[in-house]
């Protein structure tokens, strides 16, 4: 039987557009935005099963991920980041979930800055 601390669904460079940032400028019009997720889950029964609805249907979650960051305005890359945890560990009952969100070109001489953040349920109770 599989630890669900060490199963994970890895969701690589999702780049995205949404509005983010503190300045006038970046209020203004959308940009670019680079999410990663790890999602910790129990993946042994869908192992098993072959079947999608074992298991934590990461398509499911890119979409809620999507519609939040086309449809929101955040000042901070801190407070999406909670909110794509929020995604992950509440709405489809994940466990734990690291998110990384990254604003390509934010700083000039960096290609990408951003935070990465770790959350489990305890954090949304």
């Amino acid at each position: 039987m599989s630890d669900s601390t060490t199963d994970k669904i890895v969701i690589r460079d999702l780049l995205l557009r949404g509005i983010i940032g503190i300045n006038d400028w970046e209020r203004e019009k959308k940009q670019d935005i680079l999410i990663n997720l790890t999602i910790f889950a129990d993946l042994s029964r869908s192992g098993e099963t072959d079947d999608v609805a074992d298991t934590l249907n990461y398509r499911s979650v890119t979409k809620a991920v999507i519609a939040l960051v086309e449809e929101s305005s955040f000042h901070l890359v801190e407070a999406l980041g909670t909110e794509i945890a929020r995604i992950a560990v509440v709405d489809f009952g994940a466990p734990r979930v690291v998110v990384r969100v990254e604003k390509p070109g934010a700083l000039r001489f960096a290609d990408s800055v951003g935070i990465e953040i770790e959350r489990s349920r305890s954090h949304f109770e």
